[in-house]
């Protein structure tokens, strides 16, 4: 096997080193805690690896010293190269503030529950279908953070807005590659949620939890998260409110990719019983919704079809699943559609069909054309076919590799 070059993906790079090593795919797994099927789709680059304590493992199970040779890029900017946003540091420095006094120093009077949940709303708008969202959300998230917790300081019926804050935090958090920032979101708001005792808060929270804990390669831990809150939350009761049956369906979708990154072979079945699962309580529900932004419906149920065979290593089911996908204009947030193109053109890649990944990438641009600069699934899968790239749409794929900023 030839040494990793620039623009090498991980998947290919850890098998180098495993074979470097002697080691199995089996043998690895097990010093990593893993399966050997895991180990396979990660170097096939079927799922990837964006936790850090485990490309952490990995390094040390290979014998690879510095993590830069693992990932092919500086410890600093692994697993992802994106830049960090300009709106991060006042977002991290909200945060950090202790609990009992943030918000304290901001001007103007307490804002009331039924005024900041106004303000939650149009923030969240934004979020859902403006294509500057980044840029326009970023400086007035702190604030609204602050104003949150002052209110619900003041009034106990903030709470709910004060969850609503995090969670948004949360999707914009992770969209930028802060994994860390994302997770600390998404765990306050399950622990504000928890004490609320209310479940379509707490299974929100939990939802909330688990897409970042699958977003940083937790498979296991949302899992099991998403299990325990739908055991929480069953049977849905008689009179449940759409609200509450959109929710205990997330959850299964939760479930249904948490058993595809777990990296234990015996749920693979499991996730289709899921996804079977989540289908039924879909068609209770009758159609699509957004409530606390899970995207719940018909139609992201068939989108978790197309994102699951692809998780397992099988690209023409997973695009023969996407010829049954209809996005409506508007229906679903913007963050949903492009997370769910994103999962297409990885499909494609896998599949080996360079033009049409690079078509795919181009509709995400036109859809969300900040985001896609810090989508490092979206950067990987441009550096890749910037190394087989054809003459024919040359000139368009270094065009967009220079606007995402792969290439200067």
């Amino acid at each position: 096997m030839e040494q990793p070059t620039i623009g090498t993906p991980i998947g290919e790079r850890i098998a180098h080193y495993r074979a470097q090593r002697g080691l199995s795919q089996l043998a690895l797994g097990a010093m990593v805690e893993r399966s050997e099927d895991w180990v396979s789709k990660v170097e096939r680059g079927v799922i990837p690896v964006s936790n850090f304590s485990k490309l952490v493992d990995l390094a040390q199970a290979l014998g690879v010293k510095d993590l830069k040779d693992l990932t092919g890029h500086p410890l600093a900017l692994a697993p992802s190269d994106s830049p960090e946003h300009a709106s991060v540091a006042a977002i991290r420095s909200a945060m950090s503030a202790l609990p009992a006094t943030r918000g304290d120093t901001l001007a103007g009077s307490i804002l009331t529950p039924d005024v900041l949940a106004t303000r939650v709303a149009d923030a969240w708008q934004i979020y859902d279908h403006d294509r500057a969202r980044y840029a326009r959300l970023g400086p007035v998230l702190p604030e609204l953070l602050g104003q949150a917790h002052r209110a619900a300081r003041a009034d106990a019926a903030a709470t709910r807005s004060v969850i609503e804050v995090y969670h948004l935090l949360q999707v914009f958090l992770k969209r930028l590659g802060e994994g860390e920032l994302a997770r600390l979101a998404a765990d306050r708001a399950l622990t504000l949620a928890t004490d609320t005792g209310d479940k379509v808060l707490m299974g929100a929270s939990a939802w909330n939890l688990g897409a970042i804990m699958l977003n940083r390669g937790e498979g296991d831990l949302a899992l099991d998260l998403a299990r325990q809150m739908i055991g929480l939350m069953t049977p849905i009761p008689d009179d449940a409110s759409p609200e509450y049956i959109s929710v205990y369906g997330a959850l299964h979708l939760i479930a249904v990719i948490g058993t595809a990154r777990c990296g234990r072979p015996d749920q693979s079945r499991r996730g289709w019983q899921f996804l079977d699962d989540a289908r039924s309580v879909a068609a209770r529900l009758g159609g699509d919704r957004n409530d606390w932004r899970t995207s719940f419906g018909p139609t992201n149920v068939a989108m978790h079809a197309v994102h699951l065979a692809g998780e397992e290593g099988d690209p023409t089911r997973a695009l023969r699943f996407a010829d049954d996908v209809e996005i409506v204009p508007g229906v679903l947030p913007l963050e949903r559609t492009t997370r769910y193109l994103m999962e297409v053109a990885h499909a494609n890649q896998l599949k080996g069909d360079d033009l049409a990944t690079f078509y795919v990438l181009k509709e995400i641009e036109e859809q969300s054309p900040e985001e896609i600069k810090y989508f490092p699934v979206a950067r990987d899968a441009i550096r890749g076919l910037l190394t087989r790239e054809r003459s024919y749409y040359r000139a368009d794929l270094r065009a967009l590799a220079t606007r995402v900023g792969v290439i200067g």
